[in-house]
């Protein structure tokens, strides 16, 4: 069997995945269906996602069922203001030897040594602690003591945000929103959502969850992705839907230059192809198409392009730039 055999037989295993994965997470999560594709897609990319919501609108309670449904090990941590950068890696503790009574450093990991972790309102602990984040989220390591750790693959970051109370929080570095591959805008449920809502969590019923997709599984499909082929067209489409982010570039039509502070990074385009051939298999397709690459634009880009204060004062936001920049791009 050679590998595109492989590969055709992992696709057809990855659509029955999809449909198990679906199948048990909306057993607690109602509505929230673009987010929960959005942060699959994420997973298999080797993506971080952070989620922005404002309070009651089960951030925390996705993240939870979705490490539950991958059977993925599942660390929170709580930011707070006195949050210390060992408390996130962990530290190093003099161990006594029962035997010989010898005295040793020993290494106790910190809750970063997990394969899904919750970073619960990020922006609440100082830059310090903030940036014990960026080598794990970056290099899949950590470095404590002068010694460097490998964390447990697959690895997966998910920061939550609250955008209504902004006093005594620090906003997230411009390096390190970066890393995130999806910006995710949680909005209020529909009406008969959050009537299901209500209805669920108000009674005494109590629902089990079943591993839908195994951890080898997960590493598979995240290599399945990287062998995705994908069209030279659709990768110069997302360059330059990138490059068209960037007020100073030739490609830049005229609104993004007079209203854009700066544009995206080369990290949006590499995000912007890997979530397109994601995307792509998840939906069954041996091959993205710019479609793809234009219906993640938006999570992919809102953090990495900053608007002026001229279009700031005029009350325009991020989200009419992008899908207006879209519009201009020709394909």
């Amino acid at each position: 069997m050679n590998n595109t055999q492989q590969d055709l037989i992992a696709l057809e295993k990855l659509e029955n995945s999809r449909k198990s994965f679906f199948n048990e997470i909306n057993k607690i999560v109602i509505g929230q269906q673009k987010i929960l594709e959005y942060l699959l897609i994420a997973i298999l990319s080797r993506g971080h996602s952070l989620l922005v919501g404002v309070p009651g609108l089960a951030k925390t309670l996705i993240i939870k069922t979705l490490a539950d449904v991958l059977d993925l090990s599942f660390k929170r941590i709580q930011f707070t203001p006195d949050l210390m950068p060992s408390d996130i890696t962990g530290t190093e503790l003099i161990d006594i030897d029962s035997q010989t009574s010898q005295r040793s450093f020993r290494f106790y990991q910190g809750p970063i040594f997990s394969n899904i972790v919750l970073a619960d309102e990020i922006n609440r602990t100082p830059p310090k602690t903030q940036a014990a984040l960026l080598e794990a989220m970056q290099e899949n390591k950590v470095t404590a003591g002068g010694k460097t750790y490998s964390l447990d693959e697959p690895f997966f970051v998910l920061a939550t945000q609250n955008p209504i109370e902004q006093e005594g929080t620090y906003p997230l570095p411009e390096a390190q929103l970066d890393r995130f591959m999806f910006s995710l805008k949680i909005e209020y449920p529909k009406t008969e959502d959050e009537i299901a809502i209500v209805r669920g969590t108000t009674s005494k019923s109590q629902t089990s969850l079943n591993a839908a997709i195994k951890k080898s599984d997960i590493l598979s499909y995240q290599d399945l992705v990287r062998r995705v082929p994908v069209a030279e067209n659709v990768i110069e489409y997302a360059v330059k839907l990138v490059s068209a982010t960037r007020p100073e570039s030739d490609l830049a039509p005229k609104f993004i230059q007079q209203s854009i502070e700066w544009g995206a990074g080369p990290r949006a385009s590499q995000y912007l192809i890997l979530g397109a051939k994601a995307k792509a298999i998840l939906d069954g397709r041996p091959s993205p198409n710019i479609n793809d690459v234009n219906s993640l634009a938006l999570p992919i880009l809102r953090h990495r392009v900053l608007p002026n204060f001229n279009a700031e004062a005029e009350g325009l936001k991020v989200e009419d730039f992008i899908l207006r920049l879209i519009d201009s791009i020709e394909q």
